[in-house]
Formats: structure tokens, sequence, C-alpha cells
């Protein structure tokens, strides 16, 4: 009987890192074809929610990454980071992105710390709670509705 739970826990597991992986390749794919005017609405929505100066960002950063170095999967979590890194800042940077660096570097940067935080959100979402996820990845949702179904963004400035 304990070997049954055993194997259902391992199944368990590797469903929600399966399913926590599929969501960070639909999300990095998102990235990789998002258009300058989606990298506007990302900034825009990073702007509208203010989480520079949120207490509420900052607590649910922390929750996350402390969420994550107490699992078995930081590792993991440091590869993804620096993926994304790479496809938005580095020299492999996506075409939109990089050309978004050369014309509106401050927008650009606001949309990366939303991409930031939504890759955070989902990557950590099993270890934390929902408030937490929504408050990360709201920025982004503005941008990619699906991070966040039930709240539909906000209607275009």
């Amino acid at each position: 009987m304990q070997g049954d739970q055993a194997s259902d826990a391992d199944q368990t597991t590797a469903n929600i890192r399966a399913a926590k992986n599929a969501q960070l390749e639909r999300l990095n794919s998102d990235l990789r074809v998002l258009s300058p005017l989606g990298i506007e609405r990302a900034a825009w929505g990073w702007d509208r929610h203010a989480p520079d100066s949120s207490d509420a960002f900052r607590a649910a950063e922390r929750a996350a990454i402390h969420a994550i170095e107490n699992s078995p999967e930081a590792e993991d979590w440091d590869e993804w980071r620096r993926r994304l890194f790479h496809e938005v800042e580095g020299q492999l940077a996506f075409i939109a992105w990089r050309a978004e660096h050369g014309n509106h570097a401050p927008h650009v940067h606001k949309a990366e710390r939303a991409a930031f935080a939504a890759a955070l959100a989902l990557f950590a979402q099993p270890w934390i709670s929902h408030a937490q996820y929504r408050t990360l990845v709201t920025a982004m949702a503005e941008a990619l509705p699906w991070l966040l179904p039930e709240r539909p963004p906000a209607p275009a400035p």
C-alpha cells in the first residue's frame, strides 16, 4: 500500500512539473513572437500595476524565490532565468525585443521585468498562493491574458 502511495506522489509531482514546464514553454513561445505593440502593452501593465513600488509585489517575489530555493528544482529555475535573460536582453535576443531596445529602451526594461515576474510566478506556482501568483503575473497578463484568465486585460489607454 505504501508503494502505491509513493508512486502516486511521484506521478503527481511529475504531472505538476510537466504542467509547469508546458506553461513556461508557452510563455517563452509567446515572448518570441510578441510584437513591439505587445512589448509596449506589457510595459504599460508594469506601469499600471506599479510593482516597483508595491510591497505586495516584493513580498510575492520573495515568497516565490524562497519557495523555489527550498524546492528540489532550484537549478532548473536558474536555467530558465538565464534562458529568458538571453532571449530578451542577450546577443541572441528575439528580434522585436532587440529592435525595441534600440528605439524605446525604458519601456522594454519594464516589459522585461514583467516577463521575468511572469516566469517566476509560473515556475513557483505549485508552492505559492494564487494571490502571490496573481501579483507577479498581472503586468504581463495585460499583454498575455492566458496568464490570468479570471481577469481580462484592461482597455488600452
